[in-house]
């Protein structure tokens, strides 16, 4: 079987995580991506709230949509969970009606990713401003999990974000885990970690569960994919389960 499953990126950072991820999936998969605005590239709400608007991703969506892709994400952590859980699903419903397909955001990527793995307890290692990453806090409660740590790295610009080699990244992750946790969450789809993910479940000794990643298995989980890959992470190796087309809840 093959499967498209579409991209929408804001901006420009880490979106290599995806071809490379395209990559280590193999033969049949695709995930074309589609770069949305962003007037302004800051971690803030006001920003965040522009990045994640309506007519910003009926842009990009209508863009996707040439490539004949089978479902579409939001690929934006913070640009979905800071409208609230509410918000984060009126957001996706709008997308979702503008490309005709099924379509999530990355925010519901990391629900649906540790319901997967019946996750219950999560340490969150954020790149954002403390405020912001406590929005995330508030998103995945709202979940019902519970975060039994959160650390914030407090970097504004999702460039500076995407220069985070791979020694910092681990470093970042280990030094932010904690042992009453089920796993790990790095939230931000500006930082690489697509080739690194491997090593950083080596590194914790637990589930990692990255925001390119999860993205990319929401997409593909969407797009009927039901297949368990190797060589990305617990998460993949467990396949998506569920059903084609499960919208957020």
């Amino acid at each position: 079987m093959s499967y498209t499953a579409g991209i929408l990126y804001p901006g420009y950072s880490a979106e290599d995580d995806y071809p490379a991820l395209e990559g280590l999936l193999g033969a049949g998969i695709r995930l074309p991506l589609v770069h949305t605005l962003m007037r302004e590239d800051a971690h803030r709400v006001d920003a965040l709230l522009d990045i994640g608007s309506d007519d910003v991703l009926a842009d990009g969506a209508r863009q996707l949509l040439e490539h004949r892709v089978q479902s579409v994400i939001w690929a934006c952590t913070s640009g979905s969970f800071v409208f609230g859980w509410q918000g984060a699903r009126d957001q996706v419903e709008k997308l979702q009606a503008v490309t005709g397909l099924p379509t999530s955001s990355t925010s519901f990527a990391f629900v649906h990713a540790a319901a997967r793995l019946g996750l219950r307890r999560v340490a969150v290692a954020a790149t954002y401003p403390t405020d912001v990453a406590a929005k995330f806090v508030e998103f995945l409660q709202s979940a019902d999990l519970e975060v039994v740590r959160l650390s914030s790295r407090g970097i504004i610009t999702a460039a500076e974000v995407g220069t985070l080699e791979r020694a910092e990244v681990l470093d970042f992750a280990a030094a932010n885990d904690d042992d009453h946790a089920d796993a790990l969450l790095m939230p931000d789809t500006a930082l690489h970690t697509a080739a690194w993910l491997g090593d950083l479940e080596d590194r914790l000794g637990k589930p990692v569960l990255t925001a390119n990643q999860v993205s990319a298995w929401e997409a593909l989980r969407l797009a009927g994919d039901r297949e368990a890959h190797d060589g990305l992470g617990t998460l993949f190796r467990n396949g998506t389960g569920g059903e084609r087309g499960v919208s957020p809840e």
